[in-house]
């Protein structure tokens, strides 16, 4: 058989399990000449049984020859005719496909939708619980491509952050993932996500956690919902070193941010943008007198409540499941009349509000048009229809109330009007906040490149250590059986001292804080260096372990 081609792209994840199964006794005779185009001459060993190898070409001739007889297979690279250096054609063919996911170091990915990209009726539906973050990390981990993951989902965004073997395959398998939690056709979260790699990754988080991609820009809720992301990771497989490190390092950015440029001054919440909204759609002749009814006293049901406060409403009714966080509230705020109704009350406080605030997290909604249709109207005085101001992702007010008469429904995605006339003033400092992020964000890559120095450090150790256990022995063999404790202890001892002593220099620069890139860089010389030298090169054995781990979960 003779094949003319031109060489073959990068091997798939499937062709390399299927390299690592290669039985070399079902070929009898392989050749591969590789100038520019590669030729293969192919005799069939004597079962008949074809078999496809791919070699990649890094210049020169590579000739392959396998002998049926031993099961060896030995690869002669032709960079000098008169010098043939043999190597297992099995191993050459691993290395060769080693090279997509160990040569290239895996990539931080994040897929994901927000405010920005996609609306509120996608989002709601792609809208992960918090109580449900471990699952999905558990779920994200065990697809083929993906090591590490974490999930941030709120309101305004639904991003999922993954660390990939392979940045196609990753994306693909985390949009059919999420495409099979929603209910949503892959192709048109493909319309609404957008994708970011590596270093724009970082990049965007930082953005997200200083407050810089909010719908209210600089606002300050997003810092704490990045914190609740290590706080709920930590413990969980699948919230690795690289993820826990990114939003670590994400939380000390929102905290700089802030501090350094002062960005949240004056700033607006999704809370107090939605208070700002509803006194807008109000005849301002009723903002004292207007009832205000509040369904949810947590985090955001509570800021609501202040903001209310803060505009000069001196009584409202608030819903909640539990009495306990209301009166914690109204002991807060002892000045304001506070009425709690239980959750089973809440249509009954709907008829007697003019606005109604809901920010709960039911994944349901509590507000449809056959409860809605039939609530008394409102006085004309308040404008005559009844305010539905809905800051929940999954929405908690049906879209269909709003075609009631007399109703008006405002969600998370209505509240751009109001924060428009806020963003300008702040501009200015998030150009200064950009800057912090640039610097920032080169520093977690540094300190993610000085990691890779990390395996060789302890194989290093490792190394070390076996040898000086072995040596040990030998000499306590020799010393006889009849030492004493105190004399083993000293041995023991001398020796270790010994084999610290040596490794002190060589791993003083294999270690790198990563501010400085000439420094990082000669750390990872130093590593090649050290892994060449004491044969701690294990790329081949790491792919096999992912490849293997990852079929283990079937």
């Amino acid at each position: 058989m003779a094949v003319s081609t031109g060489f073959a792209t990068p091997l798939s994840g499937a062709k390399m399990e299927t390299l690592l199964s290669l039985n070399s006794s079902s070929i009898s005779s392989v050749s591969f000449l590789l100038p520019h185009k590669m030729l293969v001459f192919c005799k069939p060993a004597r079962n008949n049984c074809r078999r496809k190898i791919l070699l990649k070409h890094r210049g020169g001739g590579v000739r392959c020859e396998v002998s049926t007889a031993s099961n060896d297979a030995v690869v002669a690279a032709e960079t000098d005719p008169a010098k043939l250096s043999s190597l297992s054609a099995l191993e050459q063919l691993k290395t060769s496909a080693a090279d997509r996911y160990t040569k290239e170091r895996a990539s931080i990915v994040v897929i994901g939708l927000s405010i920005h990209t996609a609306p509120v009726e996608m989002r709601e539906k792609l809208a992960i619980p918090e109580a449900e973050w471990p699952r999905a990390i558990g779920e994200l981990c065990g697809l083929n491509h993906i090591e590490e993951a974490a999930v941030l989902s709120t309101c305004n965004r639904m991003e999922i952050y993954v660390v990939a073997l392979s940045q196609h395959r990753g994306v693909k398998e985390v949009t059919e993932w999420m495409s099979k939690t929603s209910g949503i056709p892959v192709s048109e979260i493909c319309e609404h996500r957008f994708l970011l790699y590596n270093n724009d990754a970082t990049q965007h988080l930082f953005e997200v956690s200083a407050g810089l991609d909010s719908l209210v820009l600089g606002e300050g809720q997003i810092l704490a919902q990045v914190k609740q992301v290590v706080k709920v990771g930590q413990g969980v497989v699948g919230f690795g070193r690289n993820i826990s490190g990114l939003f670590k390092h994400a939380i000390t950015v929102g905290k700089r941010v802030r501090t350094d440029t002062n960005i949240a001054a004056g700033a607006v919440s999704v809370s107090s943008a939605s208070v700002e909204l509803a006194l807008m759609k109000l005849p301002e002749s009723s903002h004292a007198s207007a009832r205000m009814l509040v369904i949810g006293a947590g985090k955001m049901g509570k800021l609501v409540i202040k903001h209310l406060v803060a505009k000069g409403c001196t009584t409202m009714v608030v819903v909640n499941r539990t009495e306990d966080r209301v009166a914690a509230i109204h002991e807060e705020l002892k000045d304001v009349e506070i009425i709690y109704k239980p959750l089973t009350e809440m249509l009954t406080s709907a008829a007697e509000a003019d606005v109604v605030f809901t920010s709960t997290s039911s994944e349901t909604p509590l507000f449809v048009r056959e409860n809605v249709k039939d609530l008394p109207p409102v006085g004309s005085e308040v404008g005559g229809s009844r305010l539905f101001v809905d800051i929940s992702v999954p929405r908690n007010v049906g879209s269909c109330v709003n075609d009631l008469e007399n109703v008006r429904v405002y969600n998370v995605d209505d509240l751009k009007e109001v924060v428009a006339a806020n963003k300008e003033d702040r501009l200015r400092k998030a150009m200064e906040a950009q800057a912090i992020i640039t610097e920032e964000s080169k520093q977690f890559e540094a300190w993610r490149d000085s990691l890779e120095t990390v395996p060789t450090i302890k194989k290093l150790r490792a190394y070390a250590e076996r040898i000086r256990v072995a040596e040990l022995e030998k000499c306590l063999s020799k010393m006889g059986d009849d030492i004493s404790k105190k004399t083993r202890r000293a041995v023991d001892d001398l020796s270790r001292g010994i084999v610290n002593k040596l490794l002190h220099g060589p791993m003083q620069h294999l270690r790198c804080d990563g501010s400085d890139s000439r420094t990082l860089s000669e750390t990872l010389e130093n590593m090649h260096a050290l892994n060449r030298m004491f044969s701690l090169e294990t790329e081949v054995a790491v792919l096999e372990q992912k490849i293997r781990a990852k079929q283990s979960q079937k």
